[in-house]
């Protein structure tokens, strides 16, 4: 390539908003799919809003 420094040929440019804002996207959509197919609702209410049984009588 003609009349192209070597500073703009570089594989590794520098990190935009919009790439963040992407990744960010991705990565909620994933966690949502992964949540949508685990559904692990029993498993979440048994641990955090459960009280567990006292083992005495």
């Amino acid at each position: 390539m003609y009349g192209v420094s070597p500073s703009k040929s570089s594989l590794l440019k520098r990190i935009r908003p919009q790439d963040l804002q992407s990744a960010a996207i991705w990565g909620t959509a994933a966690l949502g799919g992964a949540i949508y197919l685990v559904q692990p609702f029993d498993w979440v209410r048994k641990t955090f809003f459960e009280k567990p049984e006292p083992e005495g009588n």
